[in-house]
C-alpha cells in the first residue's frame, strides 16, 4: 500500500476544476519536490471541512481554551492559489479519517483510496496522510467550504442545485422552477 505521507506539507489544499455542475474536486499536498493529488466528491470535501471545524472546536472546548487552536483561520495561512499543474490524479478517495495528535498539537488527515471490497486479490489501497497545525487546518477548512459554496446556487424552494435553465423542483410537484439569471 503506497502511503503518501506529508509531515508537514508545504501546501495542503482542496480545489476544483470545471464548470459548476460538472466540477471535479481534489485534495493536493506538496513537500520537498513531491506532489500528491487525489480526487474526491464534493460532499467529501464539505464533510472533511465540517468535521475539521468540529474537531478543532472540540479540542478547544476540552482544553478550556488553553490548546494552541485558533478560533478562526489565521489570515496569514490563507491559500487562495490554484491547484498545481500538471494535475495528475494519484487515486480516488473512498474513506477519510481525522485525528488530533495532542503531543504535537496537530491534526492528522487520512484519505484512503476507494476499493472494490469484493476483489480479494486487489492490492492494498493507497493512502494520503497529512499532518498539519490547527491553524493550517482552519485555513484548509475555510478554503474548502468556499470552494464547495462556489458551485451552482441552490433553489430557494427545495435547496437542490439550479442549472442555468432551472430544474424540476420537487416542491413545485415536478414543474420547472428556479431559473438562474444570466
Amino acid at each position: 500500500m503506497p502511503v503518501f505521507d506529508y509531515d508537514p506539507p508545504e501546501r495542503f489544499v482542496a480545489g476544483a476544476l470545471g464548470q459548476p455542475g460538472a466540477r471535479i474536486f481534489f485534495l493536493q499536498a506538496r513537500a520537498a519536490g513531491r506532489l500528491t493529488t487525489v480526487a474526491l466528491e464534493k460532499l467529501q470535501v464539505a464533510a472533511l471541512a465540517g468535521k475539521l471545524e468540529e474537531l478543532l472546536d472540540e479540542v478547544l472546548r476540552r482544553s478550556g481554551g488553553t490548546a494552541h487552536v485558533p478560533a478562526v483561520a489565521p489570515a496569514d495561512l490563507a491559500d487562495n492559489g490554484p491547484l498545481e499543474q500538471p494535475l495528475t490524479e494519484d487515486f480516488r478517495v473512498g474513506t477519510m479519517a481525522l485525528a488530533w495528535d495532542p503531543d504535537r498539537s496537530q491534526v492528522v488527515i487520512e484519505a484512503q483510496e476507494i476499493t472494490d471490497e469484493e476483489d480479494l486479490e486487489a492490492p492494498e489501497p493507497s493512502m494520503l496522510r497529512v499532518h498539519i497545525s490547527a491553524g493550517a487546518a482552519r485555513a484548509f477548512s475555510q478554503r474548502a467550504l468556499e470552494i464547495v459554496a462556489a458551485g451552482r446556487p441552490p433553489c430557494p424552494l427545495c435547496g437542490q442545485p439550479l442549472d442555468a435553465d432551472g430544474h424540476i423542483c420537487v416542491r413545485l410537484n415536478g414543474y420547472r422552477g428556479g431559473e438562474v439569471a444570466s
